[in-house]
């Protein structure tokens, strides 16, 4: 068994973010449809955990974490309209 770190835990969590957001296939190698709310969860998920080990991670480990978070809030708002600009050029 191989060992699974905190930073591939992570990065594991953000690929199902990914998979719900229609940006990487499923295991299987279908796309489907975006599902926001899949990737939503995904997000809570990791804030849950990044409130739950705040003050016991290394620096590399909250770094990602926190670079992570940031990439999937941002692509949430892209993927539900919200980074539409208010004029276009």
């Amino acid at each position: 068994m191989s060992d699974l770190s905190f930073v591939a835990f992570v990065l594991s969590l953000a690929s199902s973010a990914a998979i719900h957001f229609g940006d990487l296939p499923d295991p299987s190698g279908a796309r489907s449809e975006p599902n926001l709310e899949g990737a939503a969860q995904m997000i809570d998920i990791l804030v849950l955990l990044e409130e739950k080990t705040r003050g016991n991670l290394s620096l590399e480990e909250r770094q990602v974490l926190e670079q992570v978070l940031y990439e999937l809030r941002m692509r949430f708002i892209e993927a539900s309209g919200g980074g539409k600009r208010i004029i276009e050029p």
